[in-house]
């Protein structure tokens, strides 16, 4: 591979679909950074405030009611805390770094870098319910209702930053249900794709 090109990944994913265990293993492979909810850590270094208040609000809807525009700054602390991590990406973009990113509306804020490649990653709702089960000890009907909360505020959240849809196949360059082949397959697949995507830039 080509150290000098730049490559930006973005894994958009389901709740429970293991989207963000097959973004480390694509972050390890490629030897760059991955940016998820680390980025308000780094944040809040650099803004010298706990992580912890920022994180209370990582990924989550704008509340309309409790929010108004000042001045052009909103009081609104899911956007504000939305638009720190898009600026920090958008920075890291400007300055010709290769990175994965989880979420965050990175295939719509870095659409403009044509070397963006932008995945989205489903899975069958069974296999989805098996994992969230294991990891957090639920029985399956509580799984599911954990799964389904996740991903309608994941999906608000997207939809207000985003022109495209979340989870809609014609806003990301691949779709993939990695409860077919598994996650190790499934990241060998898309290893695979990336690196075909960063030979041909």
């Amino acid at each position: 591979m080509d150290k000098s090109k730049q490559f930006i990944i973005s894994i958009g994913r389901e709740y429970g679909s293991g989207g963000h265990l097959i973004a480390e293993k694509i972050a390890k492979k490629f030897n760059v950074t991955l940016y998820d909810s680390n980025l308000l850590d780094i944040i809040a270094s650099e803004k010298n405030v706990e992580p912890q208040d920022l994180k209370a609000y990582d990924e989550i809807p704008k509340v309309h009611f409790f929010s108004r525009k000042v001045n052009g700054q909103s009081s609104s602390l899911q956007e504000n805390v939305a638009n720190m991590q898009f600026d920090y990406l958008r920075a890291r973009a400007a300055e010709g770094k290769s990175f994965v990113v989880v979420g965050r509306c990175a295939e719509e804020i870095l659409k403009d870098y044509q070397c963006l490649i932008s995945i989205f990653i489903l899975g069958d709702k069974e296999a989805k319910i098996e994992r969230i089960s294991k990891i957090h000890k639920l029985n399956s009907e509580d799984a599911w209702d954990k799964i389904e909360r996740e991903n309608i505020r994941r999906k608000q959240y997207h939809n207000y930053y985003c022109k495209g849809k979340w989870g809609d196949s014609r806003n990301y360059d691949l779709s993939i249900n990695d409860s077919i082949l598994g996650i190790d397959a499934t990241t060998d697949i898309l290893e695979a794709y990336i690196q075909r995507r960063i030979d041909n830039m």
